[in-house]
């Protein structure tokens, strides 16, 4: 577990906690770590849980289909970042989404308990990581209250225009690369993925964009 330090330093649990103040973290709360392949499922809706998990290698998406088999991509979750915290933290609660490795993965589990839990020796650095989890909470709402401003939109062009400007801001550059192919944009933005495909092609023809698979660069008309 100690040599995915440096991937729990990026997370923000552990933000400004030292290398050595984690590896004593690590023998206090005891993570369980399980690696996943491709496609395989950490969690499925109805599920329940009561650790708080940390992705320490791939990329898992957090996603919902309905009865029908249509697929809308909550999120999506990187190594550091943390995932299905809300249900750990809740009791008796169960997940109405699932969470699937889109990569190989290797993923770390928290009991919740310990970690919401000073340790015998009271160490204040485990008292960062109480403070921590909650900023963290706080910056994931953010985040999904930006996505319910793009999905919100009436358009699938407006929806893309939403996302991809706040791809370009988040990048500080027109040209950016997106974490998703076009079925996974289509399912996170909730849009047909012929009708998104048909948008982009207009708004390339129209000179507003051009893109190149994931990667886009966004132009301004004169």
């Amino acid at each position: 577990m100690n040599k995915y330090i440096s991937v729990l330093k990026k997370s923000s649990v552990f933000f400004n906690i030292s290398d050595k103040e984690i590896e004593v973290l690590i023998g206090c709360m005891q993570p369980v770590v399980r690696r996943y392949k491709k496609g395989e499922y950490i969690f499925l809706h109805g599920d329940s849980t009561k650790n708080i998990t940390i992705l320490l290698e791939g990329s898992i998406h957090i996603q919902k289909d309905d009865y029908w088999g249509n697929r809308s991509i909550i999120n999506i979750i990187e190594a550091g970042d943390m995932f299905a915290e809300s249900y750990a933290l809740s009791e008796n609660s169960i997940m109405l989404n699932d969470a699937v490795a889109v990569e190989n993965c290797t993923v770390a589990f928290f009991d919740t308990k310990h970690m919401l839990t000073s340790c015998a020796s009271s160490c204040s650095f485990h008292n960062k990581i109480i403070q921590n989890l909650f900023v963290a909470l706080a910056g994931k709402n953010i985040k999904l209250v930006q996505k319910l401003g793009h999905i919100s939109r009436r358009s699938t062009r407006e929806k893309l225009i939403s996302y991809l400007s706040d791809q370009a801001q988040i990048s500080h550059s027109g040209s950016f690369t997106i974490p998703f192919n076009r079925q996974q944009l289509a399912d996170f933005l909730s849009v047909d993925r012929s009708a998104m495909s048909n948008e982009l092609c207009k708004m390339r023809d129209e000179g507003l964009l051009t893109f190149h698979k994931n990667s886009f660069t966004l132009l301004i008309n004169n």
